[in-house]
């Protein structure tokens, strides 16, 4: 999906969001961080503060070491004006996560801000 500045400035919050969740998906982190995400954008986690693209890399390398090769099921998908929430699950080889919980601040067509929380249960 090829889309100019100004289409990606007048999307919805629930478009960014829905369009965020299928690049997720299918692992694109890249497209998705250009296209969904500002420059600025901020994500708070009970792992730390990340700032930027360069910090939403971080956090998703530190997601994928936590849970290798894993698969993840979107529970249950909130929108309301800027501000949209996900409830969402996980599962590999060797962990589960079974609480995660993100919000997403969204502005222009950009998320600004987003909050992560999720724990990591190992598999015996």
């Amino acid at each position: 999906m090829e889309l100019h500045k100004k289409e990606l400035e007048n999307r919805s919050a629930r478009e960014v969001f829905e369009d965020h969740l299928e690049l997720a998906q299918k692992g694109e982190l890249e497209t998705d961080l250009e296209r969904n995400y500002s420059g600025e954008s901020v994500l708070l986690t009970n792992y730390g503060v990340f700032h930027g693209r360069e910090g939403m890399k971080e956090a998703a390398k530190l997601l994928k070491d936590q849970l290798p090769g894993g698969n993840y099921n979107y529970e249950l998908k909130l929108c309301h004006d800027e501000m949209c929430f996900l409830h969402w699950t996980g599962k590999s080889d060797v962990s589960v996560i079974p609480d995660g919980a993100d919000s997403y601040l969204i502005k222009n067509g950009k998320i600004m801000v987003q909050t992560i929380y999720y724990s990591v249960q190992k598999l015996p």
